[in-house]
């Protein structure tokens, strides 16, 4: 019996999908908004947790660390999402989390359960149609710690909260605002968050 837990945001969807998933007899499907997701994961221990990249609570940045600690017997659950083409910075983020499989939104659900038992034998699986959006992932100018970055910017939060809310200095905020308004090729902040969302970064 594969132990899966279904990260979505979206309650109607979920349950959806989570029904369908019930119906196959080697699965046992448990499923959780990302808000819940971490408690969740130490209380069920999946072995797969299939996740929806799109997180309500924090703009662009899924907090896909949470779903793959290891938990009370140290076994880490192997992590699969669920992602579009057009969002690569998601995709990026997904990849240094260590995602093992990576389905198309947009495909067939059966997908879905190829995926899903791909994975729990710790096999990778990608969807083809997702394989533009690895190639602007991987041509993507800003790291991981410049994302962070300006995804609480797009969010609205002042130099003081960003520095508060990743731990750096404020000196290290503006300096990584410098470096993401250069790498963009933007005029300022709100041009280089403009520009990030018109390329699916964020």
């Amino acid at each position: 019996m594969i132990r899966v837990l279904l990260v979505h945001d979206e309650c109607l969807v979920r349950s959806v999908l989570a029904e369908w998933l019930r119906q196959e007899s080697d699965l046992a499907v448990h499923d959780t908004s990302w808000r819940g997701a971490p408690g969740t994961v130490r209380s069920v221990r999946p072995d797969v947790c299939a996740a929806d990249l799109e997180c309500a609570d924090s703009y662009g940045i899924p907090p896909l660390g949470e779903l793959c600690r290891p938990g009370p017997e140290r076994v880490r659950p192997r992590l699969l999402v669920l992602a579009t083409a057009n969002r690569p910075g998601l995709l990026k983020r997904a990849v240094e989390a260590g995602a093992l499989g990576y389905v198309d939104k947009e495909g067939s659900p059966q997908n879905l359960l190829r995926g899903i038992r791909r994975v729990a034998a710790g096999e990778r699986f990608v969807n083809d149609s997702l394989g533009f959006g690895f190639l602007r992932a991987a041509e993507m100018p800003l790291t991981r710690r410049e994302l962070s970055v300006l995804s609480l910017a797009a969010e609205g939060a002042s130099i003081a909260e960003i520095a508060g809310s990743l731990h750096l200095s404020h000196g290290t905020v503006r300096n990584y605002m410098a470096a993401i308004t250069r790498k963009t090729g933007a005029r300022n902040r709100i041009d280089a968050i403009r520009i990030s969302q018109g390329q699916g970064w964020l």
